[in-house]
């Protein structure tokens, strides 16, 4: 009776990488939107999740917000919070896919400041292209960990939880927070996880464009819809690590007066939600599969959502899908050979005492 309750009732949301900027930016503009539906927040920081909860409860304490501990750059943490979600709910409405990484960015200082004081300056801020290289690492699953994060670890939750997502008579939504830094240039579909490449951010967003395309091709047939989006240029802490914070404080007033001229800028992460916000109150079957929704703010501060069209194609999106699921059947082989290692292990222990 319960499950057959939400069924009729509640819309249910997940959002990855909720406990701050853009994703909690989003759950505060969904619950102002509808304030019954039932939210879950999945974080991989279990302190900053639980404060992120208090802070919406704080503004709507009626509301109906759940926490799940989930590291999208763990294979095993994603298999175990998929688990956790067909236990709880008994359908998804809508996965919103916001949780990324860029770590250790570096910044060409003088490409910086050469860029700051030219006709250029629009383009560097909104996408760090010639100007931002990133340090990559291996996961404890030996992945990438941008590509991991960013990319396969949302593929494996969205493969996990189609029972809940494509389910008979019922349309749900999957919605990717891409990036203007994605960029066909940084993407190599022999080099899928970047590990030859400088710029594995890059090539993992433009990874999730083209895998949004492969999923409405092999998915919407079953009621299941992506989208993806463009927050603009938004400052969150992970705008923050990219320079000194002294550089920050000469920079941003900079900042705010190229606002005025260009609609890209939207700065903050309410600005920035502005596309994932308007995609809730879409009908999927209206949306053009090949169109990234970008967030965007005029220069006197009104947000508006425009699709522009994203650089990809249906054969090279193909291509890499299949990749995805070669990968995902070699990581479950390799979860599968260490379980029986470790319960051969725990066997032989308990036989010796």
């Amino acid at each position: 009776a319960l499950c057959e309750l939400q069924d009729v009732m509640e819309k249910v949301v997940l959002v990855t990488g909720a406990n701050s900027g853009i994703g909690l930016a989003l759950c505060e503009r969904l619950l102002n939107e509808d304030s019954q539906l039932r939210l879950c927040l999945a974080c991989r920081n279990t302190q900053r999740a639980l404060a992120a909860r208090a802070a919406l409860l704080t503004s709507h304490p009626d509301a109906h917000v759940d926490l799940l501990h989930l590291d999208v750059g763990s294979v095993r943490s994603v298999l175990t919070a998929a688990q956790e979600v067909k236990a709880k709910y008994t359908r998804l409405d809508y996965l919103y896919l916001n949780a990324g990484i860029m770590p250790n960015p570096h910044v060409d200082i003088k490409a910086f400041f050469s860029g700051l004081f030219s006709r250029n300056v629009i383009n560097m801020f909104a996408t760090a292209e010639g100007l931002l290289t990133q340090e990559d690492h291996l996961t404890s699953d030996g992945l990438q960990e941008v590509f991991a994060t960013n990319l396969f670890g949302h593929f494996l939750l969205i493969r996990e939880l189609e029972p809940l997502l494509c389910r008979a008579g019922h349309i749900s939504r999957v919605v990717w927070t891409s990036s203007s830094n994605a960029r066909r240039s940084a993407f190599n579909i022999d080099d899928i996880q970047h590990r030859r490449g400088t710029e594995p951010y890059s090539s993992s967003k433009f990874a999730s464009d083209l895998l949004s395309l492969a999923l409405n091709r092999h998915k919407n047939s079953q009621g299941l819809f992506s989208s993806v989006i463009c927050p603009g240029l938004v400052m969150t802490n992970l705008t923050y690590g990219i320079l000194p914070s002294f550089l920050w404080t000469i920079i941003m007033p900079i900042m705010w007066f190229i606002r005025i001229f260009t609609n890209t800028f939207t700065l903050t992460p309410y600005n920035g939600a502005e596309a994932l916000h308007w995609l809730f109150l879409q009908k999927p079957e209206s949306l053009d599969p090949r169109a990234k929704y970008h967030s965007l703010t005029s220069g006197l501060g009104t947000n508006y959502t425009q699709p522009r069209q994203m650089d990809v194609e249906d054969g090279l999106s193909e291509c890499l899908y299949v990749k995805l699921v070669e990968l995902e059947k070699a990581i479950r082989r390799k979860l599968s050979a260490e379980n029986a290692d470790m319960e051969a292990h725990r066997k032989y222990l308990n036989d010796i005492e």
